[in-house]
């Protein structure tokens, strides 16, 4: 009699999949909301096997070359992709080329019968003055998802609008990445996605208002964001060159027992 394999999720994609903005493990490595949805899934499952493929600053055309293979080589269950975003942010976007990298990404997994799941860019015009600028383009890969899940019989992608998602306490100082919250948050919602009853209210805002948009706030996150990651793109920069994968190889998430959540 054979034993039954241990369900394996395979993160891969950007800065979102890595986990930057969340607050760090303890050894300082990005926990992010992969990290916590592998231990929802185990916790539900009674184990899991988990990599994270993911790195800040990467392009599709780099998920593609760098992550997608090796993802595929570990024969996984399920697939979390986040990617698009990077490419948005460059002046020039070539939407079939986008379109084309994505599928390419996505179709190996789906003729395996693996699940895959991508992560929908939310509007981020509350957030960040960028949301306006974006919010075309936000449409279009948000779009380009849709598509892509339809085709491929994907998992649906979430839906964010009028969720906890839009709220700017649900993203770091950066106004780029999730916060503690929205990690936490996403988590919970992949999860629901995947089969895993929502204990909390992932969707719902936070008690009180949102922190004030000021001259002075403004006027910080410029100096201390906005210019550093325009001064990187005018260098050709990015915040993932010589990093590598935080997790490349299948790790054991051991289950804390059945109904626990993620912890924040």
């Amino acid at each position: 009699m054979s034993a039954v394999r241990t369900l394996r999720y395979v993160a891969i994609g950007d800065s979102l999949s890595e986990g930057v903005g969340d607050l760090p493990w303890p050894d300082g490595t990005p926990r992010g909301w992969a990290d916590r949805l592998a231990q929802v899934l185990a916790d539900h499952h009674g184990g899991l096997d988990y990599a994270n493929l993911a790195i800040r600053g990467h392009r599709t055309v780099e998920v593609l070359a760098t992550q997608a293979q090796p993802a595929l080589a570990l024969d996984p269950d399920i697939v979390t992709l986040t990617a698009g975003m990077n490419d948005i942010l460059r002046p020039r976007l070539d939407v079939a080329a986008l379109r084309q990298r994505l599928v390419d990404i996505v179709a190996p997994f789906t003729a395996k019968g693996v699940r895959v799941a991508v992560v929908p860019i939310p509007d981020l015009r509350g957030v960040t003055p960028a949301g306006r600028l974006l919010q075309r383009r936000r449409l279009l890969l948000n779009e380009l998802y849709d598509g892509l899940a339809q085709e491929h019989e994907m998992i649906p992608p979430t839906v964010t609008t009028g969720t906890v998602f839009e709220d700017r306490r649900a993203w770091a100082e950066d106004r780029l990445h999730l916060s503690e919250l929205g990690h936490t948050r996403l988590a919970v919602a992949a999860a629901e996605l995947m089969g895993v009853p929502a204990t909390t209210d992932w969707a719902g805002l936070p008690d009180g208002p949102p922190p004030r948009r000021t001259v002075r706030t403004e006027v910080a996150w410029t100096r201390e964001y906005v210019w550093p990651w325009t001064w990187r793109r005018l260098r050709g920069r990015s915040t993932g060159d010589g990093r590598t994968a935080k997790h490349p190889d299948l790790v054991r998430q051991r289950s804390r027992g059945p109904g626990r959540m993620v912890e924040s």
